[in-house]
């Protein structure tokens, strides 16, 4: 098949079915809302996928494979002998798939929360992004449903212990109506399966992310889809499918030592990617793994450009650093504020690898103007932070364009 309508033809759309809105009224509940209580309401029905075939349009399959081959060559470039780069990166990789949730903070916010476990509500659920990226790319070459839980679990554990890693037993709903905790999923824009279907969904699921016959980027975009359409949590649903689909880049080889700027490119046109997702729950998988790609692409402009400013960084710090010796423990800190651009006195040491005198090789890299040191009243102890370094991520969120309305 070469139209470009055929993959629209050859991948179902998804089924529904009816069942009671079977709830009670609570406080604060609309008068509607309470008429709607006891009525039916449609959920979608996850069509398995495990052995399904991907029949792209020529022109999207180009573009995903153009994609795929840039992240392997952004891979090749930033992930063998700039290794701290690969830390940065998944940090805004990870704030970026959190802005689409409109989570915002600055990379200074950002980085001191995850030193001190203080700071802002969004800095702190941004950090618990931070670590289901990791977890995800630990558990790369072991996808599972368990591996799925563990993500969400990294992700929310802080903001809702004990939702963390529990698959939903109650129905969601995107969009539509809510009030005070309130609302129906009869105005919803879509309404996800019953819990009862989730566990069979994911374990379908699964079984699609680790065969090994599928163009890969395709794959990744469409268990990503699949991944949404299901829902399978109560909340950090777009957060964990982001993280599942950077590790199934990382399983398949496109990815070996750095994080892909997804999320950065989807950030240019958020509601192109909604857009998308409607779409492959309509029966169309062009839309999603063509908006992945465009948005992996114009990422690796972004990611790119990061990583010229941190060679900048590099070079001006070689400047400041003159008559440092090149075998110094003030240079070896140096070095580590790319993977850790804040740090504690203890986080020093461990950088360093030294037991002591961490104090002596921070104050070198103040006085030469390479760190600054805050004072946190709450916990009365200090941090230092890297500024050129900070700046340089904030430059990274900023060029996306930060979260705007999705229309």
């Amino acid at each position: 098949m070469t139209s470009e309508s055929a993959p629209t033809a050859v991948w179902p759309p998804l089924d529904y079915e009816s069942g009671p809105w079977d709830v009670s009224p609570v406080s604060g509940m609309a008068r509607l809302d309470r008429w709607r209580v006891g009525q039916p309401y449609k959920a979608a029905i996850p069509h398995r996928m495990g052995d399904h075939e991907l029949i792209l349009s020529p022109r999207v399959s180009a573009l995903a494979e153009e994609a795929a081959s840039e992240i392997r060559a952004f891979d090749a470039e930033h992930g063998g002998t700039v290794a701290p780069y690969a830390a940065l990166l998944l940090r805004s990789e990870s704030a970026s798939s959190s802005e689409i949730e409109r989570l915002s903070a600055s990379a200074r916010r950002i980085a001191e929360a995850e030193v001190t476990g203080a700071g802002t509500e969004h800095a702190l659920m941004i950090v618990g992004n931070v670590r289901a990226m990791n977890a995800a790319l630990r558990f790369a070459e072991t996808l599972d449903v368990a591996a799925l839980q563990s993500m969400h679990r990294a992700l929310m554990e802080r903001s809702d212990p004990e939702g963390a890693g529990q698959l939903r037993q109650d129905q969601v709903w995107i969009g539509g109506r809510a009030f005070m905790g309130a609302g129906s999923p009869h105005d919803a824009d879509f309404v996800p399966p019953v819990a009862g279907r989730v566990p069979g969904a994911l374990e379908d699921l699964m079984e699609f992310a680790a065969r090994m016959d599928l163009p890969a980027l395709a794959q990744a975009a469409v268990a990503h889809a699949q991944f949404e359409t299901i829902h399978p949590f109560e909340d950090g649903n777009g957060r964990t499918g982001r993280a599942l689909l950077q590790a199934m880049l990382r399983a398949k080889g496109i990815t070996r030592s750095v994080t892909a700027p997804v999320s950065a490119g989807l950030l240019a046109d958020p509601s192109d990617y909604v857009a998308a997702l409607t779409a492959y729950r309509e029966g169309a998988i062009d839309p999603i793994v063509e908006c992945v790609a465009r948005a992996s692409l114009i990422g690796l402009v972004n990611g790119r450009n990061l990583a010229s400013d941190l060679a900048d960084v590099r070079l001006a710090w070689e400047e400041q650093l003159q008559g440092v010796r090149a075998d110094s423990a003030a240079r070896r800190l140096a070095e580590g504020l790319f993977q850790q651009p804040v740090v504690s006195a203890q986080l020093a040491r461990e950088l360093l690898g030294v037991e002591a005198n961490e104090h002596r090789h921070i104050k070198v890299l103040e006085e030469r103007g390479i760190l600054k040191q805050t004072r946190h009243h709450k916990t009365r102890n200090s941090t230092w932070r890297a500024d050129d370094i900070l700046h340089a991520l904030d430059r990274y969120a900023d060029r996306p364009g930060r979260w705007r309305p999705l229309r």
